[in-house]
């Protein structure tokens, strides 16, 4: 079987693309199966029928995650950054209009 009817096989089936999004596997090893048993077979079943057919995850594992951050070491993530960025503003970094005589052409 060659790659081209493998990638008509995953457009014909956009879930197994959220199985290679949520880690359950990858698009070797799906290749790897439609090479051993082809597109009519019963190992389908638990890539293209999910349980779950969410784009990238689903509203719970948002929470979840969302849940577990560290809002202190966020807030100091945002102030170091925000520091960082008053610093550069103050030196002049990213001011490209100004001219500085350093690097003035001089002609003779």
């Amino acid at each position: 079987m060659s790659k081209e009817l493998f990638k008509k096989f995953a457009r014909k089936n956009p879930s197994l693309a959220n199985t290679v999004l949520n880690g359950t596997a990858t698009w070797q090893q799906l290749y790897e199966l439609y090479e051993i048993y082809g597109e009519n077979n019963s190992i389908w079943n638990q890539y293209l029928n999910p349980k779950e057919d969410t784009p990238i995850g689903s509203f719970k594992d948002l929470f979840q995650t969302l849940k577990n951050l560290d809002m202190d070491s966020v807030q100091k993530g945002v102030t170091n950054l925000q520091k960082t960025i008053g610093l550069l503003q103050e030196i002049g970094v990213g001011n490209s209009l100004e001219k500085r005589p350093i690097y003035q052409r001089f002609d003779d």
